[in-house]
């Protein structure tokens, strides 16, 4: 695939995602403000551990299925039907274990309406496990635009729907709802383009023998990156309560926004796109430095932004009963440059077909915020050592992925990669300074009034670094625009 092409791709799977994910943080703030002011975080921190449990039942769905079908090269309509099937097959079954697994549920974080609740979750086990392959041939085919589509669609709609049920007094059934019928509109919306057969007299078991390399380090991976990722929430709930659980969601769900909205609208597009180029590997590093260092320069200095203006950020969006997240906030998002760096990783190791040394990294990775959240939990047992520990846990993962990414994989070393930061982070430390003295100086100032100061000096100041640096020229960049704007 020529270079101009690969390049083309990924500008338009790009923009397709930013539009659906930069609209989708819009409504998600929206929703999610309006939803914090109607629920209190009892209702939130009951809802988290069954959430979580149900993240855990759709991975073993899964297995590992989806990515592997956007690898293959050789899968047959026949054996996509067949796999198809099989993922809806095993979804009736997990959603049967989980329904029955409720009275279970409820008696190890004692309390009975997790019964209800989670009854009425493991509807979405069905409708999860039927959407991996469909989902999985719409970005195979990229068919970016209309993922974005559906994205928003679902959003609003299943947004909408719990707000209405969180105003009529639903509490936290309304998070049910909402969890609900988003599983459900993902799939139809999905099957709809990419309507497959079930086959309930034969499966062609062939397929999967074809995915069965990739996918199985692929689903090991998936299954620690389950535990390293929700183990903090399932101990805070037993050994703290569901209480200050509800705060620690709120803090750790907001810190996340940024990953969720700025490395995801690459990462989708990068899987099937990067991995035309599983035979050059040396290509493969060169693009993908190229976006370590772009989201280097987006990632820490918004880190910085975001440590500066966290208590704005919480009083905001979620209102003043949440002001116990904001010290867990103020922690986390210390994280957030090195985990949108690192959210992109799997894809990589995705694209040039070694899951086993995604694997790896995820055994790494999950021994040691294992060990981390013990930390934070045995020995001070608040919200904001696990925060801290969480912290020093993230920066240790990502230099152990990309040491086996860039000396295991490329073979060339770090010094290439680390280059890369060295600018961006000499532009955080900038900002981080700057921010200090602002900081002591809007104090009198509302929430509104001192987060606009805050992001417009971030936004200027980095925008005055990158183009005297030489990284990005905005004022040529101006120039063209106009020119072309005045010849039209």
């Amino acid at each position: 695939m020529a270079m101009s092409t690969i390049k083309k791709q990924l500008a338009s799977g790009v923009f397709y995602n930013a539009i659906a994910k930069y609209t989708g943080v819009l409504i998600s703030i929206v929703i999610t403000g309006i939803l914090s002011r109607l629920l209190t975080p009892e209702d939130y921190g009951t809802v988290v551990p069954i959430t979580v449990l149900i993240t855990f039942f759709t991975i073993l769905g899964d297995i590992g299925i989806g990515p592997a079908i956007i690898q293959s090269k050789e899968l047959s309509k026949e054996e996509i039907n067949s796999l198809f099937s099989f993922t809806v097959f095993v979804g009736g079954g997990l959603s049967v274990l989980f329904f029955s697994s409720s009275w279970l549920i409820a008696k190890v974080y004692d309390s009975s309406i997790l019964i209800v609740l989670c009854q009425l979750l493991s509807i979405t086990l069905l409708f999860s496990c039927a959407n991996v392959v469909t989902n999985a041939l719409l970005f195979k085919a990229r068919l970016f635009k209309y993922l974005a589509i559906r994205s928003l669609v679902v959003q609003t709609v299943a947004g909408t729907i719990a707000i209405i049920a969180a105003y009529w007094g639903a509490g936290v059934y309304a998070l049910v709802i909402q969890t609900l019928i988003s599983s459900i509109c993902f799939f139809f919306i999905s099957y709809m383009k990419n309507p497959l057969k079930l086959c309930f007299r034969k499966i062609e078991w062939s397929a999967l023998g074809k995915i069965r390399d990739f996918s199985s380090y692929q689903f090991l991976f998936d299954i620690l990156n389950y535990f390293s990722v929700n183990l903090d929430k399932l101990l805070i709930s037993k050994y703290i309560g569901v209480n200050q659980l509800g705060y620690y969601d709120k803090s750790y769900k907001l810190m996340q926004m940024p990953m969720q909205n700025i490395p995801f609208i690459i990462t989708p597009v990068m899987h099937p796109i990067f991995s035309e180029m599983q035979n050059d590997l040396n290509k493969m590093c060169i693009y993908y430095s190229k976006v370590v260092r772009f989201l280097a320069f987006v990632g820490f200095p918004l880190s910085i932004l975001l440590f500066f203006s966290g208590k704005e950020l919480i009083y905001i969006v979620f209102g003043t009963q949440w002001e116990a997240s904001v010290p867990a906030f103020k922690i986390l998002v210390l994280s957030v440059g090195f985990q949108i760096i690192l959210s992109t990783s799997g894809s990589i190791f995705q694209s040039a077909g070694v899951t086993k040394l995604l694997f790896l990294s995820g055994v790494l990775s999950t021994i040691v915020i294992v060990i981390a959240v013990m930390i934070g939990l045995l020995f001070f047992g608040t919200i904001e050592a696990v925060s801290f520990s969480l912290l020093c846990a993230f920066i240790i993962n990502f230099f152990q992925a990309y040491i086996i990414m860039y000396c295991k994989l490329f073979r060339i070393g770090l010094k290439i990669f680390i280059k890369n930061l060295l600018s961006p982070l000499l532009l955080t430390a900038i900002l981080a300074g700057i921010l200090f003295f602002i900081t002591l100086s809007t104090t009198q100032l509302d929430n509104f009034s001192s987060l606009f100061i805050k992001g417009s000096m971030a936004c200027i100041i980095s925008v005055v670094y990158i183009q005297f640096t030489g990284e990005y020229n905005f004022i040529l960049k101006a120039k063209d625009i106009m020119t072309k704007f005045l010849n039209k």
